[in-house]
């Protein structure tokens, strides 16, 4: 070799099967890529015998789950000079042995360097857990980059299909040139493997160097490790001089989640409490099977505040989103489904000239909640894209049936247009078009009652999957049926508000009288409300008892923002106690403006309420993910680097307040 670089005066050449360097056989690998020169023996790939299946029970040569043919040649293009490694097709994954890493991050450096990597993004991290004390304190480096799992949820999740479980050593790709920023892989990755770019406003990820691969080579990140700590290969073949192949170490989320392809040595003895150093207040115990599980770390003692500033954050958007989305489903569906139990009053109201304006109210109100959603987008121009995986993704399915719900609650307003008299009149006037003449011939209230109809399928199924896009394994603090009560709650009373005002307004310029609508918007507006504090009980029960990162979550939710938090509680009851009050005064025939004007005060209120509520819910999640460093990959450092400046730097690391 050395005197082919003599010969050539090349840094790098292409690979020539025909070849043999080093004493390794290099017949039948890919001449289509390129292979540095200098990589050393222990770079190239080793080959071992291997098992049918790994410890999953999912088999590891993965032609038989890619749907092909038997017999079916997997190279590309037909082409055997194109990847003809013996083992291209047999899932592949990282081994760490954390005894060996010293925390040199020489694996970071060589992966940014060789993906072009800002100095903000990091497919590779090594953080840390520390514990003991002085003589005997210890401290473990994790080297962390995407697991390439055997049940990848960020696949699953995204809703633009950017990402791929390819049968070639079973990688999972993702192609930042379909991703539109949502960001929602982020969120459902316990091990923080896609990395969010607010500058480019896309998605990531570590792409196990698939083209080194293809030579017979080791990933950037295994090749530049100094301590031998990282490795790779075939899944489930312990590499040599290894006595462990174990799937968890302390600071390592629940593998069960995606069943990631990772496996671990660390024989060291370590304490039996492991902290972190960074912000999250969570910490590792070793169990009486010697395993380590999260515990609530009080690194910020049990004073309480208010913190209201920081209930601005990255996430507004989708506050807005989810509160004006689940208003407008409650505004349209109260009335049209009473209605169509034969309630005598939103009969009325039914028929009267009001509901078009109500329809297209909610129609108004659903576009403003989805504009909010795509302006949380990196790539906002890219929105259609959402669509692309209705087959797996609860996002993709919340979008299109909230899309869906907007477009039946539109064509329930243009069936209802010939109805309309002040329509039908306008249109006369200015047109000279008789509306009801024209379509006097379509069955037009047959035709609105299913334009209804579609509109209370698509709301529901967007509500439904709006809470599914919450019940995510990796944030625990979401995981929960609260979130499921606090939606449809928030539906519930805030449909009721918005649909209250104008139902009863009709009906009191059509002089019919207020008292039997007043109370079933009253019931319903007390319901939402009960429902919602029902959730919210049951969430603190369950987090109080709770030792994961949910718990953690809500020690944060008890203690800077405890008193935020006992207002938006003390406000939700009240409310309820009070509207109990109205409701009572109502059933026992007490009419007066001021109880009236009661009901718009307590409405009010609960649309405070609920947006306090909805951004603690976005604010004070913390997922399952690795442990970062004291300055790298730290929420807490990165704030304080904001606020001294320090972030204006590049090489801080620190990512800019941006999409």
């Amino acid at each position: 070799m050395n005197q082919v670089i003599k010969e050539q005066d090349l840094a790098v050449q292409t690979f020539d099967p025909n070849k043999i360097e080093t004493g390794k056989e290099q017949q039948g690998r890919s001449n289509h890529w390129e292979v540095r020169t200098q990589e050393q023996k222990y770079a190239y790939l080793p080959d071992q015998p291997i098992a049918d299946k790994n410890r999953y029970g999912q088999q590891i040569d993965l032609v038989e789950l890619s749907g092909l043919p038997a017999g079916r040649s997997m190279f590309i293009n037909e082409n055997p000079e194109v990847g003809s490694n013996p083992n291209r097709n047999k899932q592949h994954g990282f081994f760490f042995t954390a005894d060996n890493c010293i925390g040199c991050h020489a694996c970071e450096a060589a992966c940014s360097e060789k993906n072009e990597n800002p100095a903000h993004i990091a497919f590779r991290s090594v953080g840390y857990v520390e514990g003991g004390s002085y003589p005997d304190y210890k401290r473990m480096n994790i080297s962390m980059a995407c697991n390439h799992c055997d049940d990848p949820v960020c696949l699953k999740g995204c809703p633009t299909k950017a990402y791929t479980k390819h049968a070639e050593y079973g990688a999972v790709l993702q192609d930042p040139e379909t991703c539109f920023g949502c960001g929602y892989c982020t969120w459902v990755c316990p091990y923080n493997a896609p990395q969010l770019d607010p500058v480019k406003g896309r998605v990531s990820k570590c792409n196990m160097c698939v083209d080194r691969l293809e030579v017979g080579l080791k990933p950037a990140c295994v090749s530049a490790c100094v301590g031998n700590a990282l490795d790779f290969g075939v899944i489930e073949n312990t590499p040599e001089n290894r006595e462990q192949c174990k799937t968890q170490i302390p600071g390592f989320p629940d593998p069960e989640i995606t069943h990631p392809n990772i496996r671990f040595q660390q024989t060291k003895t370590m304490p039996i409490e492991m902290n972190r150093t960074d912000s999250m207040p969570v910490k590792y115990h070793r169990d009486n099977k010697g395993n380590y599980k999260p515990v609530i770390d009080q690194k910020v003692g049990k004073a309480r505040h208010w913190n209201f500033t920081k209930l601005n954050s990255r996430e507004n958007p989708l506050v807005l989103f989810t509160l004006f989305s689940q208003a407008a489903l409650g505004t349209f569906l109260i009335p049209f489904i009473g209605a169509l139990f034969g309630v005598e009053s939103l009969s009325l109201f039914m028929t009267s000239d009001a509901f078009l304006p109500l329809c297209i109210l909610a129609v108004l109100m659903t576009s403003f909640g989805l504009f909010m959603s795509v302006t949380h987008l990196g790539k906002p121009f890219r929105f259609y894209r959402g669509f692309n995986n209705l087959r797996y993704s609860p996002m993709s399915r919340e979008g299109f049936g909230l899309a869906m719900f907007s477009a039946g609650a539109g064509l329930t307003a243009l069936f209802a247009l010939p109805a309309n008299q002040w329509v039908n009149q306008t249109s006369k006037d200015w047109l000279g078009l008789d509306l009801q003449q024209l379509t006097s011939a379509l069955p037009m209230q047959n035709l609105l009652i299913g334009a209804g109809l579609f509109a209370l399928l698509a709301g529901s199924g967007g509500l439904y999957y709006m809470n599914k896009c919450y019940q995510i394994k990796a944030r625990p603090f979401w995981n929960h049926w609260q979130t499921a009560t606090s939606f449809v709650g928030n539906s519930l009373s805030l449909g009721a508000f918005v649909a209250g005002v104008v139902v009863l307004s009709t009906l009191f310029l059509l002089g019919q009288p207020l008292d039997a609508a007043l109370q079933l918007f009253s019931l319903i507006f007390i319901a939402g409300m009960l429902l919602e504090a029902i959730g919210l009980l049951g969430h603190n029960h369950d987090l109080n008892r709770s030792e994961n990162e949910g718990g953690a979550a809500h020690y944060i939710q008890c203690t800077t923002f405890g008193k935020t938090y006992q207002l938006r509680n003390w406000l939700l009851g009240l409310n309820i106690v009070a509207a109990l009050g109205l409701l009572a005064l109502n059933f026992v025939n007490i009419h007066a403006p001021v109880i009236l004007l009661g009901w718009i005060g307590l409405a009010v209120l609960n649309c405070f309420t609920a947006a306090i509520g909805r951004a603690l819910f976005y604010i004070l999640v913390i997922p399952t993910t690795m442990p970062g460093a004291f300055f790298w990959k730290n929420k807490g450092f990165e704030q304080h680097a904001r606020d001294i400046g320090l972030a204006n730097n590049p090489a801080t690391g620190v990512a800019p307040l941006a999409h």
